[in-house]
C-alpha cells in the first residue's frame, strides 16, 4: 500500500489512540487542555502534520479554537469562524464531514487564515465533533502537507474519535458555564449589595442635604410668619416663600421615590410608563407596538420594574451610543408551554455594532449597560437577547415568564 493511499490509523494503533485520547478526557474539566491534547494525540497517531480542534462558543453562533498542533498552538482563542463560513463553518452547519485531497483553494467553500498558513497543506479531513446529550460540540479538522487518498473507513475513524472527544467537551463546556454562571452570580450579589449601599447613602444625602433643610428653613419662614401676623404685608411674603419651600420640598420627596420606583407604573401601569417613557425622547422618533388590550393588564411589580428599567437603560443607549434616527417599542404577551410570557423589543435603525467582537458584559461595551440590562431580566426568571452588526442597528428583546397566579 503507497504513502499516498494508507489509512490513517493502522490496526494496531487504533487502541493506543483511544486509550490515551480517554485519558486526556479524564484528565480535568477544562476544554483547551482537552482539546490541545487530542490534537497533539491525532496528529502523532494518524501520521498528520496539523490537527485543529475547534470549539462552539457558549453563544453557539460561531466556532473558536480551542487547539491546535504547535507552533499553531498560538493562535488558541484568536481564530473564530461563525457557523456557516469556511469548511469547518459548513461541517457544522451541515453536520457531515468534508475530505478535500487536493486544491483546496478551488472549494468555494474555503476561507484562508493567513496565521494558519493554510496553503502549506494539500489535504485534509474535516468531521463534526458530536454527543448525543449536548449535540453539535465542535469541529475536528486533520492537514497533511503531502497529498493523502483519506478513505472511508479514515473518516469513519475520525468520526468515532469526533464523538470521543465531544462526550468530555460537552462536560468541560458545562463545568465552564457552571463556573461562569456561579462567577457572574457572586459578582452580581456583590453589584446588587454595593448598588444597595450607595442608593443608601444617595438617599440618606439627599433627605438630608434637600429635604431636611428646606423643613427646617420652611418652619423659620412659618415661625417669622407668626411673628409677622401684625404686618400683612410681611406675612404674605413670609407665606409665600413658606409655599415656595413646600413645593420644592415635594418635588424632591417625588424625585427621590422616583428612584426607587417610577411613580407612572402605579398610575399608568407598564403599557402607559413604556408610552410615558418613550414621549420622554425627542431625540428620537420612537413607534409605539402595543396591544390596546394590554392598556389595563397589569404583571407583578418586580417584573414591571425590570421590563421599564430595561426600556429605560435600552433607550438611553440609543440615545447616546447608536446615534439612531428612528427606533421602534413593541410590548406584547404570549402563551407559551410554561404559561404567559411578556416580550419587550427594541429595535432602532443605528450604527450597531459587532456582538462576536464585543460579547455582552465585556469592558468594552461597559459604557452601554449591556450586562446590567441582561441581570434584570436573569433576576426576574428571564432572559435578554441582542442581535447587532455594525451599520445595521441593534435589537434588543427581553422575555420573561409571568406567574399563572397575579
Amino acid at each position: 500500500m503507497t504513502s499516498a493511499s494508507r489509512p490513517v490509523l493502522t490496526a494496531d494503533r487504533e487502541l493506543a489512540l483511544l486509550r490515551e485520547l480517554i485519558q486526556a478526557a479524564s484528565s480535568g474539566p477544562g476544554v483547551e487542555p482537552l482539546a490541545a491534547a487530542a490534537a497533539r494525540i491525532i496528529t502523532a497517531a494518524t501520521d498528520s502534520d496539523v490537527c485543529f480542534v475547534h470549539v462552539l462558543d457558549d453563544t453557539e453562533r460561531s466556532l473558536t479554537l480551542a487547539g491546535a498542533t504547535p507552533p499553531f498552538d498560538a493562535e488558541v482563542g484568536k481564530i473564530r469562524l461563525p457557523l456557516g463560513q469556511g469548511i469547518s463553518g459548513w461541517v457544522a452547519s451541515n453536520r457531515e464531514p468534508v475530505v478535500i485531497r487536493n486544491d483546496k483553494e478551488s472549494d468555494p467553500r474555503y476561507l484562508p487564515f493567513q496565521s494558519l498558513r493554510g496553503r502549506d497543506f494539500t489535504s485534509m479531513v474535516s468531521v463534526p465533533m458530536e454527543t448525543d446529550p449536548g449535540g453539535l460540540v465542535g469541529v475536528l479538522n486533520v492537514h497533511t502537507v503531502a497529498q493523502r487518498q483519506f478513505e472511508d473507513r479514515d473518516v469513519e475513524l475520525l468520526l468515532v474519535i469526533g464523538r470521543l472527544i465531544a462526550g468530555a467537551m460537552h462536560q468541560a463546556r458545562l463545568h465552564r458555564q457552571l463556573v461562569s454562571r456561579e462567577r457572574a452570580h457572586e459578582n452580581f450579589v456583590e453589584q446588587v449589595i454595593e448598588a444597595q449601599e450607595l442608593e443608601r447613602r444617595r438617599l440618606a444625602s439627599d433627605i438630608h442635604d434637600g429635604i431636611s433643610q428646606r423643613l427646617v428653613t420652611l418652619s423659620y419662614r412659618l415661625d417669622a410668619a407668626a411673628q409677622a401676623v401684625d404686618d400683612r404685608v410681611a406675612l404674605t411674603e413670609q407665606l409665600d416663600r413658606a409655599r415656595e419651600l413646600a413645593d420644592l420640598t415635594l418635588q424632591e420627596a417625588r424625585a427621590a421615590i422616583s428612584g426607587l420606583r417610577p411613580p407612572v407604573l402605579d398610575d399608568l401601569g407598564l403599557s402607559g410608563g413604556l408610552a410615558s417613557l418613550a414621549r420622554s425622547i425627542p431625540q428620537v422618533h420612537i413607534d409605539l407596538k402595543i396591544d390596546t388590550e394590554l392598556a389595563d393588564e397589569r404583571l407583578p411589580d418586580h417584573i414591571e420594574l425590570a421590563l421599564y428599567r430595561i426600556a429605560q437603560e435600552c433607550l438611553q443607549n440609543v440615545v447616546k451610543h447608536a446615534r439612531a434616527s428612528r427606533a421602534r417599542l413593541t410590548f406584547t404577551m404570549s402563551r407559551g408551554d410554561q404559561g404567559e410570557v411578556a416580550r419587550l423589543e427594541i429595535v432602532d435603525d443605528g450604527v450597531g455594532f459587532d456582538t462576536l467582537e464585543h460579547p455582552l458584559g465585556s469592558d468594552e461595551m461597559g459604557g452601554y449597560g449591556l450586562l446590567s440590562m441582561a441581570e434584570r431580566a436573569e433576576i426576574v426568571g428571564g432572559r435578554l437577547n441582542i442581535r447587532s452588526r455594525p451599520g445595521t442597528g441593534t435589537t434588543v428583546t427581553a422575555t420573561i415568564p409571568v406567574p399563572s397566579a397575579r
